[in-house]
């Protein structure tokens, strides 16, 4: 067995579509970013590339490459998933904990571990998704960001 952790912060920017986990949230602000922004994708993807053994989001999709303008964050966790399946592993759970003082996370947690689930390749409840609010504390209080962390075991 092997574990990967990732970690991803976006500012929330007025206007822009708020989507985490592959899921849109209701709310008038969300994650900038070269691509979609889309932060608990970002997590989770370098999760199963750390636990692999690869290189990071960074490296693989670096947004200095117009190639990855506007792109859907779904298909950097697709190459990750099929990169780990080339070295043999398989990914066999996946937790992820948001904190942000933006979008509420609770009314969204069922659809974004679905999604999490079919981009994975797994059954839902192999699949967590937490919300956690920063209690006013730091930079990303007031609604001002969103950082997600992810765990992901792969297993030969």
């Amino acid at each position: 067995m092997r574990i990967g952790l990732g970690f991803d912060v976006h500012r929330l920017v007025e206007g822009r579509p708020c989507v985490l986990g592959g899921v849109r949230l209701e709310h008038p602000a969300g994650p900038s970013g070269h691509s979609d922004g889309d932060a608990v994708l970002h997590a989770v993807t370098d999760a199963v590339l750390g636990g692999a053994g690869l290189d990071d989001i960074g490296t693989l999709f670096p947004d200095t490459d117009p190639e990855w303008a506007g792109a859907d964050s779904a298909d950097f966790l697709r190459a990750a998933v099929e990169r780990a399946r080339e070295r043999g592993l398989a990914v066999t759970s996946v937790d992820v904990v948001i904190a942000t003082e933006g979008p509420r996370i609770q009314p969204a947690r069922a659809a974004m571990r679905a999604s999490l689930a079919e981009l994975l390749g797994l059954d839902p409840d192999r699949v967590n998704v937490k919300g956690k609010t920063l209690e006013g504390l730091g930079a990303l209080a007031g609604g001002a960001g969103v950082a997600v962390q992810a765990v992901c075991l792969l297993e030969e």
